[in-house]
């Protein structure tokens, strides 16, 4: 049941819209945060170096404070940023699918989850979607914080 609900369109679209907005309520409060997401649906412009690319985990954490929070901005279902990476400090734009936000994140404590998974971003391999949302939940149960989110 829980499977077929995060992969409805009307689930989907209402995890998009709550993104939206709690992005913009933190813009309007000057409001530092860390995003969770998933690195493979992220585009770097310029692209980074391999070096730099390969180091990033499947579900990477970039948190949005100083330059890179001032030059953050929501444009057309994307949350757009510039960053430096690396002990070079490349400089790249990052473009994330808001859909790809799995947690946001303030000041260490996640303010917002998301279990959606649109069609568009799913793999076409069920096994390893079902793999995937397994290891995203079992992820999420390992840190103690979040076990206040679970009901009894």
């Amino acid at each position: 049941m829980l499977y077929e609900m995060i992969k409805d369109e009307k689930y989907t679209a209402l995890m998009n819209q709550h993104i939206q907005e709690l992005l913009v309520f933190l813009f309007e409060q000057e409001q530092n945060f860390g995003i969770l997401c998933k690195i493979e649906h992220l585009t770097f412009e310029p692209e980074l170096p391999e070096h730099i690319r390969s180091e990033f985990r499947p579900m990477t954490l970039f948190f949005l404070a100083g330059y890179t929070f001032e030059s953050a901005r929501l444009e057309e279902g994307m949350l757009l940023f510039e960053a430096g990476f690396g002990e070079e400090n490349v400089g790249s734009f990052v473009q994330v699918p808001l859909l790809s936000i799995m947690q946001i994140i303030v000041d260490e404590t996640p303010i917002f989850v998301n279990l959606s998974s649109p069609k568009e971003m799913i793999s076409n391999k069920a096994p390893q979607r079902e793999n995937g949302i397994d290891n995203s939940m079992a992820s999420f149960l390992s840190n103690p914080e979040n076990q206040k989110f679970i009901k009894e």
